[in-house]
């Protein structure tokens, strides 16, 4: 008899790094030529966001947050060891990484080899530099599960959802929101033994081929007037449609799943409420108050101009995970909610147990 638990979680790539670089978007967006420069002027900075920044250039409160984030992990794994899944389904975005010009599809799942392996910081001189000052040839061993894959390809077909599906990469051995997520949860380094099944979501649309899947839409030339821009990433509704059809698929299977979404809420880099410089938590709050609340049709209203003016871009992987909790009448446990000026997206972690 299946049995799934929820999960949410962030894969905030700044995270990988020493608290002092955390602030290291805020730092960036300030040098970027597509900002209006009155933006950038203290002046017109909220107090709390001078606040944050305090009289360290925000070292204190990026401090605050490294401890913080890394008791969350902690916490979201030993629910999940508890609950001991025979995989974990991650739901989380492709960054122009394994998906470019090639392919782009709106949902992929990826059924790689039973025993693969990543290295994170290698980058051909010497290693990045990382939080747990680990070297450049470190390896981060994983394990796939095609055969899980197959099956949920395969019933969600079978209940017409048109799902893309992949066993081997194309670009890159695994974009940043599922390998950061698989770092992060071992944040002790225990070791990961659960096999993995990405699934891949195109949160960015649009402009993901435009900002390469970052900040580029903040450096690069304005597209011309009469370019038609790319096509958009699948709608907020549908994504629950997808997460619901995924419940319901595994719910009939032998398995116990782990569904997790991997994203942090509102980006500052992304959203044009304010300008790039800070998330938008009034956009956010009707959320997470409707998360709250187990109020899934809030979410279902939420639309995509509407996630995309608020930066919530990668919430779409959120989406599939809110939907699928709804099928299964589920209601969360919240581990931690935290709103931010200076660190880059407002972030939440909670749990929905089995």
């Amino acid at each position: 008899m299946a049995e799934i638990l929820g999960l949410g979680v962030t894969h905030w790539p700044t995270l990988c790094g020493h608290n002092e670089t955390l602030t290291g978007v805020f730092k960036r967006v300030l040098e970027a030529p597509n900002v209006d420069a009155a933006r950038k002027n203290p002046a017109n900075w909220p107090k709390e966001l001078l606040a944050e920044l305090g009289n360290d250039d925000g070292l204190s409160a990026a401090n605050r947050c490294g401890e913080r984030f890394g008791n969350d992990f902690r916490a979201m794994r030993k629910i999940l060891d508890d609950f001991n899944p025979d995989f974990v389904l991650v739901w989380g975005d492709d960054q122009y990484e394994n998906f470019k010009e090639d392919i782009i599809p709106p949902f992929c799942v990826l059924g790689y080899d039973p025993q693969f392996d990543l290295q994170p910081w290698h980058n051909g001189n010497g290693g990045k530099p990382n939080r747990w000052d680990e070297p450049g040839g470190w390896r981060l061993p994983l394990k796939g599960h095609r055969e899980a894959a197959k099956y949920l390809a395969t019933g969600l077909i079978e209940a017409g959802i048109d799902l893309a599906y992949a066993y081997k990469p194309l670009h890159h051995p695994m974009a940043h929101a599922f390998t950061n997520t698989f770092l992060y949860l071992d944040w002790d380094r225990q070791g990961f033994p659960y096999p993995v099944l990405p699934f891949a979501v195109n949160c960015y649309g649009s402009n993901l081929i435009y900002a390469k899947g970052g900040l580029g839409h903040l450096f690069a030339p304005p597209r011309p007037a009469d370019e038609a821009g790319d096509p958009p990433s699948p709608q907020p509704w549908r994504c629950m449609e997808v997460g619901a059809a995924v419940a319901e698929v595994l719910a009939k299977s032998p398995y116990r799943v782990a569904l997790i979404a991997s994203s942090s809420w509102s980006h500052c880099f992304l959203s044009p409420k304010n300008g790039y410089l800070w998330p938008d938590h009034e956009g956010d709050r009707i959320l997470f108050d409707a998360v709250n609340r187990a109020d899934y049709a809030t979410w279902r209203k939420r639309t995509l101009d509407e996630m995309e003016y608020s930066g919530q871009h990668e919430m779409l992987n959120w989406m599939c995970l809110i939907g699928a909790m709804e099928a299964l009448d589920r209601k969360p446990v919240i581990q931690d909610y935290m709103e931010t000026y200076i660190l880059a997206s407002d972030k939440c972690f909670l749990s929905f147990p089995a």
